[in-house]
């Protein structure tokens, strides 16, 4: 029988978790809930060499503990990790920086900051506090913007690879309309990104992505060169914005007139494909969306950043609309997002969905951050959800975390869905980082720090 541990510490990947368990086997956008929900009040999830072995109620399952640590969760809520689409770690510095919309702010702000990461000391020293940043909030997989600069990926890499943690990087590509001592060439930028990609792409964990900033800061030179890193590297991704600020579209017609749209502009040049994410999207009209479905692209919804920059509210029921339905996942686009915490973007995300007139259920909100952010990776056959095989990234929610969320759950772990939804919901507009109770990467605590 496994050994109960009140403070786990290392266990080698190999482990026993015990607690209320939930994840999801299928979308609830599509399905009813009650179907795609898996729930086990009393759980026990079996974890070896970092996989998942097994998961189910406790008492069918602990007659296979065997000698593995048994660290006992009993109280809490596990869930797979939480999977953010669209960040940049070098804008970690600058969150909360005020007064402008998006185009205003990335030359008041952004661009200043991100000309630091030219120091590859500052670019570590910034990735492994980003880093603490996403595990502290339950965060155990992103796809994250870099800079401009080769050295800004390999710190990333790094220090994501020190914590064997699966992530998605890569360096900004941006040949006009920024400061020269960010741009670079259609040419080098090539070069740069296809080392980058030889060196790190499909090494442990990690994962690369070809990673033009926006059309705007891009030649179509430039675009079409990213196009062949994805033809040379097919497992690669594409991770840039799409039509985030009205005058961004506006911009981009301006710079593009050639084409048909802001999607038609990275659609031409050969960018829209299975393995791109555009961050935003707020701004789509109903054919682009369609396009994007077509190509089985993604989109990351960034409800803390539109809110913050004034940019709009996206169209989740037109992204979900069954006819022609996007992958969607969240991201929290630090630093315009005010939150590295998931649970903060879904709270954000839950009250765009009320101004549209729509709702938002906490198990949808939740399957966003999971399996759907898997989903929108194409990783759902590693992360997402307690599937056996599946790495072992999981994150522990205590409903009492704060003594106003111990008012609101005073009932304990609930038995039925509907209770579970009304305990989820609480978590999802009052958690934030403060019920992130620990955070597991392949088995084994990483948040807080192993004792």
């Amino acid at each position: 029988m496994g050994q109960p541990l009140a403070s786990p510490g290392f266990t080698d990947g190999t482990v026993a978790v015990r607690g209320a368990l939930l994840d999801f086997v299928d979308d609830p956008f599509y399905k009813p809930e009650a179907e795609v929900v898996r729930y086990v009040a009393d759980g026990l999830l079996l974890v070896r060499d970092g996989h998942i072995e097994a998961t189910g109620p406790y008492q069918e399952l602990n007659s296979r503990l065997g000698d593995r640590p048994l660290i006992d969760h009993t109280g809490s809520l596990i869930t797979p990790g939480l999977i953010d689409t669209h960040i940049h770690y070098p804008q970690t510095g600058m969150m909360a920086a005020y007064g402008e919309q998006l185009l205003e702010w990335l030359n008041r702000y952004t661009f200043p900051t991100e000309r630091k990461f030219a120091d590859a000391d500052y670019a570590r020293q910034v990735a492994e506090l980003f880093l603490d940043e996403l595990l502290k909030n339950g965060t155990t997989t992103a796809l994250v913007f870099a800079a401009v600069f080769p050295a800004s990926v390999d710190a990333f890499f790094e220090a994501a690879e020190a914590r064997h943690l699966r992530m998605i990087s890569g360096k900004v590509m941006m040949d006009r309309n920024a400061p020269d001592y960010l741009c670079d060439t259609a040419q080098s930028s090539y070069d740069e990104s296809k080392a980058l990609i030889e060196k790190w792409h499909g090494r442990g964990r990690l994962l690369y992505a070809v990673t033009p900033r926006f059309a705007a800061t891009s030649t179509e030179a430039q675009l079409k060169l990213a196009a062949r890193l994805l033809d040379e590297f097919p497992s690669v991704y594409l991770h840039t914005h799409l039509s985030e600020n009205v005058s961004e579209v506006a911009w981009i017609q301006e710079l593009f007139p050639q084409y048909q749209g802001y999607l038609d502009v990275y659609d031409q040049t050969g960018l829209v494909r299975s393995r791109s994410l555009f961050a935003h999207g707020v701004q789509l009209t109903d054919a682009e969306f369609q396009r994007l479905s077509e190509a089985k692209a993604a989109i990351s919804f960034c409800p803390t950043s539109n809110l913050f920059l004034g940019s709009g509210l996206f169209r989740l029921e037109q992204a979900k609309n069954p006819e022609h339905s996007v992958k969607v996942g969240l991201g929290t686009d630090v630093g315009a997002g005010t939150s590295f915490s998931l649970l903060q973007t879904t709270n954000e995300a839950y009250k765009v969905a009320q101004l549209r007139g729509q709702k938002l259920s906490a198990f949808k909100a939740l399957f966003l951050a999971t399996l759907g952010g898997a989903r929108a990776l194409c990783l759902d056959d590693k992360l997402g959800s307690f599937e056996p095989g599946k790495e072992a990234d999981f994150v522990v929610l205590d409903p009492q975390a704060t003594p106003l969320l111990a008012l609101r759950n005073e009932g304990g772990i609930p038995a039925t869905l509907e209770d579970l939804e009304d305990l989820l919901f609480s978590l999802v507009i009052m958690g934030g980082d403060r019920a992130v109770a620990a955070t597991y990467i392949m088995g084994e605590l990483a948040y807080p720090s192993s004792v």
